[in-house]
């Protein structure tokens, strides 16, 4: 049986995690509520829990309808289109326990709001994951370009999201998702025949890997099975709890979907943009002696990109903004360094020079970066 997880309080790396799960929800569904070429809105919990701790702390569930709601009710009110919550939890008792606190949460949100209906729709589900996850009618709406999906899989431990269930969420249309995952047990068990069954550890770069990095190489593991020929964006964020470390996976088909969830994970991490912890052994800013403006993450990005933009393999904006995305790095990080280069006359801008670095989608190749003669 799985572990109730609910039967005591959050600590402190659960409240994180929950606390990223709702920020990344309250990024996204504003898109999709505004967005003319979406009809629906679905939105998955499938590990649902309770809904609370027994100090009565918000879980998943609570949480999305409550961001869902937005300020002075300014999503829910402007929802005019089917908005459709589905809370899984597979144990029969804990799911009960969900229903009634769903119940409760939705009578005082009309009662706080004085609202005579929810504007939104929610559905209370017991099943086995996979059989939920694996059922026709649910693989029909996946498969649908015309619905919006935000899916959170919250698992315990790591054997429910395997490389048959990852590539699934990656070839889904207009399909965001973020999962938590062990990696410490991972790393731990890597020789289990368990293990083995649902994560193929060969093909994982443990070695000479510290514990605080283990989370990066079960990302890594998870992003070497997107096809070469995908364009697909996927980000990690490690928490540290104790001596282990798990971690989180963001992914999504779309620049904004990554947009979205950098910027939720560089506000928690202004070092790295990926951890609860100073995973890259940055100079914390307090520090006696710290050097300013120093940054392993940002300075190894930025000099990749350098090296990129002066050895011609990227000639554009929307190129580089996208290297800067894909490496983790906020877009704006590109468009810094182009005007480093240009105001040192390392290089020549041909077309209109838009320093626009958000919303990057809509941004056309507006310039192309030549290498001068100083650069060479």
């Amino acid at each position: 049986m799985a572990k109730n997880i609910n039967k005591k309080a959050f600590d402190e790396a659960t409240k994180l995690k929950l606390e990223i799960f709702g920020e990344c929800f309250e990024e996204w569904l504003p898109v999709f509520i505004h967005d003319r070429y979406t009809e629906d809105v679905y939105i998955f919990d499938f590990f649902a829990g309770s809904g609370t701790d027994t100090n009565n702390h918000p879980g998943s569930p609570l949480i999305l309808l409550d961001k869902a709601k937005g300020e002075n009710k300014k999503y829910c009110t402007k929802a005019h289109k089917p908005i459709k919550f589905f809370f899984n939890e597979g144990q029969t008792h804990k799911s009960s326990e969900l229903q009634q606190n769903t119940d409760t949460f939705i009578t005082q949100c009309k009662i706080e709001n004085n609202c005579s209906e929810c504007t939104y729709k929610f559905h209370i589900l017991n099943y086995e994951f996979h059989k939920l996850f694996n059922n026709p009618s649910l693989k029909h709406i996946f498969e649908d370009k015309n619905i919006a999906k935000f899916v959170l899989l919250d698992q315990y431990g790591f054997s429910q999201i395997n490389e048959g269930v990852f590539k699934q969420l990656i070839s889904f249309p207009k399909t965001d998702f973020i999962f938590f995952i062990s990696s410490s047990f991972i790393n731990r068990f890597k020789d289990h025949p368990f293990t083995k069954q649902h994560i193929d550890t060969s093909k994982i770069a443990f070695e000479n890997k510290k514990p605080k990095e283990i989370h990066r190489a079960v990302a890594d593991f998870f992003r070497s099975l997107i096809p070469s020929d995908k364009e697909y964006y996927l980000h990690h964020f490690s928490i540290k709890k104790g001596a282990n470390y798990y971690g989180l996976i963001f992914g999504s088909n779309h620049t904004l979907g990554m947009e979205k969830f950098l910027k939720v994970c560089w506000k928690h991490d202004v070092l790295s943009g990926e951890a609860n912890y100073n995973i890259d052994n940055n100079w914390e800013t307090w520090t006696l002696f710290s050097p300013l403006g120093e940054n392993v993450k940002k300075d190894t990005v930025r000099t990749e990109i350098k090296e990129l933009i002066l050895s011609g393999e990227i000639k554009d904006n929307k190129t580089g903004l996208k290297y800067a995305l894909t490496n983790g790095c906020e877009p704006k990080l590109f468009t810094e360094i182009v005007q480093d280069l240009k105001t040192n006359k390392l290089v020549e801008i041909t077309g209109d020079f838009n320093k626009q670095s958000s919303n990057i989608h809509k941004i056309k190749k507006t310039y192309s970066i030549n290498r001068t003669t100083n650069g060479r």
